[in-house]
């Protein structure tokens, strides 16, 4: 089947071991001094290891992989305790697997075995940033007059669509932004696109990524941008787009100034 799953560059990754205990479900190892994907069905694809890797070696790819198997999982994990298996369930509820969950509890209780997730923490929205589906605004909310001021002074902006030697991008400080950045932080045109050109992407969903590193390469080296800045989310799948423009830049040759702005899904600046 084709699904999400993680992959390794072992040109990157220098076998320091941080991302295996992050893995819950067992489905990494260092062998031969790499990091590596023991079994496509211990994977969920869900990224809980990609934040832990130093290296920036780990990303999620989209191809034909062997289905993940809650059970063949749940059995490796309870020869590690009761601790690793408490861990794993919790990991299932932060990113509203119910349905991986629940057959987790299945085999268990089929089993005779009896974990206690209280029920509070069952039920409760979970913290993991990728996956919570409601917050409630209403603390936050201030008392604005008037209209703002649109800073956005082209179009389009889809980097699928954008002309990377287009007048706008030249000599121009680019604010790449993740496609839900806009939406997560309200003061997006005065406070990131104010005096910049701008392009959108979504390194999770969007295809043909190689069309991307190549019009970021050409922008920065027939435009001659002066920086770039992106600005993603806070959730693993983001961190690819920062990925994307530092090749960029390395396989320009140039020397251009790379910063990134990481927004949290309630709105607020991460890494300031």
């Amino acid at each position: 089947m084709v699904r999400e799953i993680i992959k390794i560059d072992e040109e990157k990754c220098d076998g320091c071991g941080v991302c295996v205990p992050a893995c819950a479900e067992g489905a990494l190892q260092i062998i031969d001094g790499k990091a590596r994907l023991i079994s496509d069905m211990f994977c969920d694809g869900l990224g809980a290891c990609i934040k832990e890797c130093p290296q920036d070696a780990i990303a999620i790819e989209t191809r034909e992989a062997e289905p993940y198997d809650e059970i063949t999982v749940m059995k490796q994990m309870m020869k590690a305790g009761e601790n690793t298996v408490i861990a794993h369930l919790k990991h299932l509820l932060d990113h509203n697997e119910t349905e991986l969950f629940e057959q987790a509890i299945g085999f268990l209780k089929e089993q005779g075995i009896e974990v206690k997730i209280d029920e509070e923490e069952e039920h409760k929205p979970h913290a993991c940033p990728g996956s919570k589906s409601a917050y409630n605004p209403k603390e936050k909310i201030t008392e604005d007059t008037g209209s703002r001021d649109s800073h956005l002074t082209h179009w389009p902006v889809q980097l699928h669509l954008i002309s990377p030697g287009a007048q706008q991008y030249r000599g121009a400080d680019l604010l790449l932004a993740a496609d839900c950045v806009p939406f997560a932080y309200p003061d997006f045109h005065k406070d990131f696109l104010n005096g910049k050109a701008l392009a959108i992407a979504c390194p999770k969903l969007d295809s043909n990524q190689q069309v991307y590193l190549d019009k970021l390469i050409h922008m920065i080296k027939t435009a001659k941008l002066r920086s770039i800045t992106v600005a993603v989310m806070e959730v693993p799948c983001c961190s690819g787009l920062f990925r994307l423009a530092k090749a960029a830049i390395e396989y320009s040759g140039e020397d251009v100034p790379l910063d990134v702005v990481v927004v949290g899904t309630d709105g607020v600046i991460r890494n300031n």
